[in-house]
């Protein structure tokens, strides 16, 4: 991997005008802005030697005024569930973790967004990090392009992009990074780029109230709440963003949001023993989501050494269930992936399980 030169452009953050706009400041003709997007976003370059059909002249420009950021793979590790957890290392180090989920219909990845978070969620493993920094847009797409050209090797594939469903729901807080985050889905749906569609990505958040407002306005993608408490007292303890936003605000802003083109809230709900997954929770939690056009994922905990909190067991996850659709609250308990190696909901911190072996 290439370390870019600090001063240079970031030539895969830009959108498709501004890139146009510095190739025209470069004396070149617009039409190669659009080869070069193409190259930065079909193909995934991670060179611009690769980009053969731009003169070498070009090439060389390119290579002098602008970066082109990438990530390399630094680890691989593989559950017996077909889940692939790959470590990433930045330009400058830093550590990130993306997580692909193969099924018969569908080929997900998970994508972080920012190195560690700063929300603090109690029983989240990546909180443990604290945030150190944000990741650019090229930083977070480079994820893309970079398990898209490892399924492709892998699976035998010709198409340039597998993959077929996005969920910002990795290392870090989407919202809190909303900015490049905008950018980077730019970037993504682009019919000069993936053309990933808005219904096939997902972006989770733990309830940055005035930032769901905007993401509502600012973009067309589905959008996932972790919401993980029924009151305020359990949500307030487990996570610190509640004591800013209630569930009252949270609530309210779900209620304004947009459901048009198939859009639709879903709420992620993390069952903890003794916590959250009582009888009373459940019903606590319908009356929250009464008449909502919306869905509850149930997500038994997945545990994490030394924070203190343990997984509800199936059938108390299945009589919650149970209790929400008689609600008529829809409610999914969902498939745990990639448990055996810390790539589950939760756990991505940059720790590898290998034998009965933790480390760094």
């Amino acid at each position: 991997m290439v370390t870019p030169v600090a001063d240079s452009v970031d030539i895969a953050s830009l959108p498709l005008p501004e890139l146009t706009a510095f190739v025209a400041g470069l004396g070149e003709k617009p039409f190669r802005a659009k080869q070069l997007f193409k190259w930065l976003h079909q193909r995934g370059a991670t060179s611009f030697d690769e980009m053969t059909d731009l003169s070498k002249a070009l090439r060389e420009r390119l290579k002098a005024e602008a970066r082109l950021v990438t990530v390399e793979k630094d680890l691989e590790q593989r559950s017996v569930d077909g889940t692939i957890k790959y470590r990433f290392k930045t330009h400058d180090g830093k550590l990130i973790e993306s997580v692909y989920m193969p099924s018969p219909d569908r080929k997900t990845l998970c994508v972080s967004t920012q190195v560690g978070c700063a929300m603090g969620c109690k029983f989240c493993a990546t909180a443990t990090l604290g945030l150190q920094r944000h990741l650019t847009p090229s930083e977070i797409v480079a994820q893309v392009h970079a398990v898209n050209r490892e399924v492709r090797a892998n699976e035998k594939l010709e198409k340039l992009r597998p993959l077929t469903n996005l969920v910002f729901m990795g290392m870090g807080e989407p919202l809190h990074n909303f900015e490049n985050l905008k950018v980077a889905l730019g970037l993504l749906q682009s019919e000069d780029g993936h053309q990933f569609s808005a219904r096939h990505i997902t972006v989770s958040t733990v309830g940055l109230v005035p930032m769901i407002e905007r993401f509502a306005a600012e973009t067309d993608v589905k959008l996932a709440i972790s919401l993980n408490a029924s009151n305020d007292e359990t949500r307030d303890r487990i996570m610190p963003v509640n004591k800013r936003w209630k569930i009252a605000d949270l609530m309210n802003a779900v209620r304004n949001f947009p459901m048009k083109y198939g859009r639709r809230v879903t709420f992620e709900y993390v069952l903890m023993s003794g916590v959250n997954d009582s009888d009373e929770n459940a019903g606590e939690l319908a009356e929250l989501l009464r008449g909502l056009p919306v869905k509850v994922n149930l997500i038994q905990y997945n545990e994490n050494p030394g924070l203190g909190f343990n997984s509800t067991q199936d059938n108390r996850a299945a009589t919650f269930q149970k209790l929400l659709e008689q609600a008529e609250v829809p409610a999914f308990i969902r498939a745990n992936r990639g448990r055996d190696i810390a790539a589950a909901c939760g756990q991505l911190a940059n720790v590898v399980k290998q034998e009965g072996v933790t480390a760094p």
